[in-house]
């Protein structure tokens, strides 16, 4: 089993090399080499401080690197910040989800890239358009919400989940990053969003998954890349490895 693959693939989607950055005298991140498949989904594991929060926010536009060189779809970056991230088809789901309660699905869907129709001078939100186009959204994904005209405050965890991932996916992103989709979900709600991003990959759409669950990771990953201490120190296939292997990466027991 090869613990360190160090050679970029030909179908990597989004990859860094050389990438280090630091916050005053601390070092975050140490010559990290990375890269993501396209059509797969690759997890970033660690303990906490191991730096993989801030690894992904230098691929998404967050942190601007100290040094190194990122690439994604073939062409060199980094992103200034995430809307330009965003813009290029790199969208994150957060933990906090960044939904708005008082909005109806279908807003939340639309939200910052509403469609509007032209009467005379003035523009109007175009309502009907985009709750046909939610309807289609979910659907493409097998999401099921009792309507899109409901409010978001109104859904489950699950739900809401699901719906931030739809929103991404909806805005024609080709990688979706997500920090521990599942951490506050409940057995049920945790598999649905399991099987959304088991959807996601069928849709040809890369995903990284960050998480501290070594057998979603096991379930859900083709790659499994392991941080610890600012550096990464092991990637393997997921096929390749079990969890106790990943634990004794992740915390260096030998």
């Amino acid at each position: 089993m090869s613990e360190h693959l160090s050679e970029r693939p030909a179908d990597a989607v989004l990859s860094c090399e050389g990438l280090q950055k630091s916050f005053g005298s601390v070092r975050a991140l140490s010559d990290i080499a990375f890269w993501a498949r396209r059509g797969e989904v690759t997890a970033l594991i660690g303990d906490n401080g191991a730096g993989k929060s801030t690894l992904v926010r230098c691929l998404v536009g967050v942190h601007r690197p100290d040094a190194g060189a990122i690439q994604f779809d073939g062409e060199m970056h980094p992103f200034s910040n995430p809307d330009e991230a965003r813009k290029a088809g790199i969208e994150t789901v957060h933990q906090n989800l960044s939904l708005i309660d008082e909005l109806t699905v279908a807003q939340n869907l639309y939200l910052n890239r509403e469609i509007v129709r032209r009467v005379g001078p003035f523009a109007l939100l175009d309502r009907r358009a985009m709750d046909k186009g939610a309807v289609a959204m979910l659907s493409r994904l097998s999401i099921n919400v009792p309507s899109v005209g409901q409010r978001v405050r109104r859904l489950s965890g699950g739900q809401r989940q699901a719906i931030s991932i739809c929103r991404a996916v909806g805005a024609g992103a080709k990688v979706v990053v997500m920090d521990e989709p599942t951490a506050a979900l409940g057995v049920q709600e945790t598999a649905n969003v399991e099987a959304l991003i088991r959807r996601l990959k069928e849709e040809h759409v890369s995903v990284i998954l960050v998480s501290h669950n070594f057998d979603q990771v096991l379930r859900l990953s083709d790659q499994v890349w392991v941080m610890r201490a600012g550096r990464v120190v092991a990637s393997v296939r997921a096929a390749d490895t079990t969890g106790n292997r990943l634990v004794a990466l992740v915390t260096g027991a030998h």
